[in-house]
Order: structure tokens, then sequence, then C-alpha cells
């Protein structure tokens, strides 16, 4: 690390980048290496830091992560004679007893445990509805590793949390426990089963996810057993091909899926790294494709889009899943519209609402960069900056510097598997697709949410329109009501005017509700017409009506009272 730090960040400031680039390559496959013998020998946590980097290839360079990749579903297994143990305690059976088999060669081994394929008893297999399984066996003593981790991470977050640099960005306690929270729910396997069955609930009727059954009468706090779905590994870029299966449409629905849970659902799985999500292939129905065995027009609707497609992505490992409170969900999705519409000072509105933007941030300032940066670069991909022009960077630099040196940026709760979530779908969806472009993705789920902002605007003004309607309705009814009681003598009237200025302010009442119908419907008019064109032009034409109302009932009742 000290060597990299060097190489990289002091030898430049000295001006001497050009010394500091040479046998970089080499540095980086080292210190990647160094790491990957520190995390398998570690274990624990520092296995899911490994997972985390192994999936940066947005922002990494590949030497980093062709040496991490392994860490993603292959570490070292523990001894089976532990394990066995383990498992049935947890069971309270012998393996032989709980299973018709068990392969006791673990198809993967994880950083908090092992997996062992399995067959249920037939009996047990017709109550859950499947047959063949996957048992995750946690590994014996992962709950005093995962302490000690713990204690060590809040341990760093204190010391850091005195730095006024750190502090005032971030409240690094405050995270460290957020990230204990989650990483204790994952070494509790009912949690893990319980979400998976809410994960599962979440996408019924979704034929573009799959998610394992879970067998409860096999699982335990630390035996979890589920329905086998091993398929190919959404990074295995071959077998994909092979299938016959675009990566570069895995990408995009991928990353559709992934924005689904955040920015609608609110539940998302936090970790979402390529050992724990597979492409199924779906056998295509005969009515769905032609002798050459593409999809046909006619077929589109004879079965699932699942099968049109020929494949669905299936989740798996439940354990670190995060949840979005729905103010904070508005949030982001008031972010993402302002980012795939440009507009800067929607962003900083948005960041501001979310808590990312410090107390002291100059917000017009903020407005003015982010605008600009829109302006600029908005729509090119992270991995396409290298090849925009440098003297652009640089004079974009030179006139922002210091606004971008002082960004007033903080990470607010809630946040940190929000970051994590994003992080892997960057790294993920660039593996299977270089040229893939997160703006491509974005822009259309933003077009939807922005269309369903719209719907709610308009819905709204349909709303207060029947509720105006009901007082317009209910007006004179109540205003005769009033007059009748006046004549009877129910209400004593000191002045003789008062029956004159009750219809004038019937008149003025009148007029104010045409006036808001005009209103309301020119609006709605103004934001269909970008949706429906009809429609919204005729409400527009309408809208004519109220404002006539408005304008010559006052003219002739005036000239009248004269």
């Amino acid at each position: 690390m000290v060597e990299n730090w060097w190489f990289e960040i002091a030898l430049p400031q000295l001006g001497l980048a050009g010394l500091g680039a040479r046998g970089r390559t080499r540095r980086w496959q080292r210190m990647a290496r160094n790491f990957y013998g520190l995390a398998t020998e570690l274990g624990g946590l520092m296995i899911k830091v490994g997972q985390f980097l192994s999936s940066r290839l947005d922002v990494l360079p590949p030497e980093v992560t062709r040496e991490l990749v392994g860490l993603q579903d292959e570490v070292r297994p523990e001894d089976f004679r532990q394990v066995r143990a383990l498992a049935e305690a947890e069971l309270g059976t012998s393996l032989e007893g709980a299973y018709a088999s068990f392969d006791e060669t673990p198809m993967a081994a994880a950083s908090l445990g092992q997996a062992h394929r399995a067959r249920l008893s037939p009996e047990m297999a017709q109550d859950a509805g499947f047959t063949d399984v996957v048992v995750k066996i946690q590994r014996p003593n992962i709950g005093m590793l995962v302490d000690v981790d713990l204690a060590a991470l809040r341990w760093v977050a204190r010391r850091l949390s005195r730095f006024a640099l750190v502090n005032r960005r971030v409240d690094l306690p405050g995270l460290a426990e957020e990230f204990a929270v989650t990483s204790l729910e994952e070494i509790d396997y009912l949690h893990e089963a319980q979400s998976a069955e809410r994960f599962a609930a979440q996408f019924e009727g979704d034929d573009r996810v799959r998610v394992p059954g879970i067998a409860w009468e096999r699982s335990t706090r630390r035996v979890l057993t589920l329905q086998d779905v091993s398929a190919i590994k959404i990074n295995d870029l071959d077998a994909l091909r092979s299938a016959g299966i675009d990566p570069s449409a895995v990408a995009i629905e991928f990353a559709n899926v992934m924005f689904d849970q955040l920015f609608v659902d609110g539940f998302f799985h936090g970790d979402a790294h390529p050992g724990n999500i597979f492409v199924t292939p779906v056998p295509r129905s005969a009515a769905q494709t032609d002798s050459a065995g593409t999809a046909t027009a006619d077929g589109a609707g004879a079965g699932t889009a699942g099968e049109a497609r020929g494949w669905v992505l299936t989740f798996v490992d439940f354990g670190m899943m995060g949840e979005i409170p729905d103010t904070l969900r508005t949030g982001l999705q008031q972010f993402l519209i302002a980012v795939a519409s440009r507009d800067g000072r929607r962003l900083v509105k948005s960041m501001n609402d979310l808590g990312v933007l410090l107390p002291s941030a100059d917000i017009r300032e903020l407005e003015r960069t982010m605008s600009a940066l829109f302006s600029r670069f908005g729509g090119v991909a992270f991995t396409d900056l290298q090849d925009v022009d440098p003297r652009e960077l640089k004079d974009f630099a030179d006139q922002f510097g210091e606004t971008i040196r002082l960004l007033p940026f903080q990470l607010p709760k809630n946040f940190l598997l929000v970051i994590r979530a994003v992080s892997l779908i960057s790294g993920l969806c660039s593996t299977l697709d270089p040229k893939f472009n997160i703006w491509n993705a974005v822009e259309p789920y933003a077009d939807k949410l922005l269309r369903d902002e719209r719907g709610g605007v308009i819905g709204s003004f349909a709303r207060e329109a029947v509720e105006t309607v009901g007082i317009v309705a209910r007006l004179p009814r109540r205003l005769d009501g009033l007059v009748t009681r006046i004549e009877d003598g129910e209400i004593e009237v000191e002045t003789p005017r008062l029956e004159r200025q009750v219809r004038q302010l019937e008149r003025t009442v009148s007029r104010m509700v045409s006036a808001i119908v005009f209103v309301g419907l020119l609006l709605a008019g103004v934001l269909l017409r970008s949706t429906d064109e009809v429609f919204g032009i005729v409400l527009m034409a309408v809208s004519a009506l109220p404002l006539l109302h408005a304008l010559l009932a006052g003219l002739f009742r005036g000239r009248r009272g004269r």
C-alpha cells in the first residue's frame, strides 16, 4: 500500500508522473495477490471486501479484478468433519437421516459458510415442491470471527472520526454500526430464508426473476436448505454465448431489475456480485420460435416473456438485504430523474433532500457546476471518459476546480448498501458489456418514473377538480338555506344590505371556482400533451370554457350592477 502511495500520489506531486507509471501493472498485480492471500487467510468480512473489489471492473484496473475474481465464490473449504458436527448438532439428526443423499465435497466455499449438494427424501420433496437442494452450513466459529472483525472496524471508525476532515463528511461510527447490523443478519440463516421469501413475493408474477424455494424443516440459524437453482454464472461470457444468450441484453435486464428494487420496491439485494446471480436458460415453446430458432411476432404472446427471451435471472444468497424508507426512496427517484434529464438544479435539490449535501454547501454554485457538467459530459460513460479531449477536461477543471475540490458531500444514513448495490450494478454491467453505458439503462427507466410522476400530478389535479365541483354543487343550496333562515327571522340581521352582500359573495365564489378549474385543466393538458397529444390538446381547449365564465360573468354582472 505504501509502495502504491509513493508511485501513484507522491511522485506525480513532485512532477515525476512518468517515473511513477513505470511498472504500474506489476505493482497492481502484486498488491492484488497480497490482498487475496490476506483475505483467504483471515476469512470473514475481508473476503466480502475482496468480492466487492473484484466486481468493480468499471473503476479498477483489470489486473486487480482478475487477481481477486476467485474470491467471488471460492475460498478454502473447512474440514468436513467439523462441518458435519455443526450441521448435525443444528438439525438434531445425522446427515444421512436428514437427507436422502449428501455430497461431502462442497460445491462452493464462501466467506461465512460453504454449500453442499443434497437430495430430500421423497416425502419431504413432495411437501417442498423440489428434490435437489443446496445445503448452506456456516463455518465453525464464524460468529466469533465476525465479532472480532466488527470490533476492529468500530475501533478504526472511532479513531478516524476524531479528524474534522472525516467527521464533517460522514458519521463513521454510525456507518460501522449500520454495517454491523447487516453483517450479523447475514450469519442468521433463518433471517436469510425470510428475506428470500419476501424477495420472491416481491417478484411474484415477474418472469424476469427466479428465487430458490426454502426447505424450512431442514433449516436453522446456522444451516439453510434451499432449492438447487445452479445455472450459468452471470459473468461467464463464454457459457452465455454458447447458450445463445447475448451478454449485453443480460446487462440491461439486470440493471432494470436492480433499479426496480432500489427505486420502486425499496427492498433490494445488497450483495449482487457475480457469485450470487445465475442466468437460467428457459426452454422456448414451439409457438414462440420459428425453424431458425428466432422469436416470431406471432408467438410473442404464446408464452411468458421469459420464454420469449430464453432465459431468466436467478438470485441466490439473501443474507445481505437492504431496505430503503419511503422518504429516501422518493429522493432517489428524484435523483435518478434529474440525472437522466440532465437537470443540474433538480439534481442538487434531490441531493439536498437525500441529506448528501453538507449544510454549508453553496447551492447556487453547485447548481451551476452540475449544469455545466451535464452540458459537457452528460451521456458519456465512465469507461469512455479517457477518450474525452484532455484539453476539454482541463478547461472544465480550471473553470470549476474550486467547487470540485471542495465538493460539499457527506454520506447519509441508510446509504451504505445503496452505494454498494449501485457500484455492483455498474461493475457487473461493464463486465457483461465493455461498451455498456449506464446512461442507456438509466434514461428509459427514469423516463418511466417521470411519466408516473406526471400521472400523479394529473391525478391530483383531477381529484382537486372533483372536490371543487362538489363544493360548487353544494354552495348554492347552502347559501339559499342561509338566506331562508334570514328571511324566517332565525338569524338576526342588523343591516338591510346583507342579502345583496351574500349574492355578491356567491357570484365571487363562482368566478373563483371557474378560475381554479381553468388553471387545473390547462396545466393537466400541458403535462399530458407530451405523452398523449390529442387528449392534452382537448383538455387545454376545454379549459377555455371556465375561463370565459370567470371573465364574462364578472363583466355582465358588473354592468348590471351599475
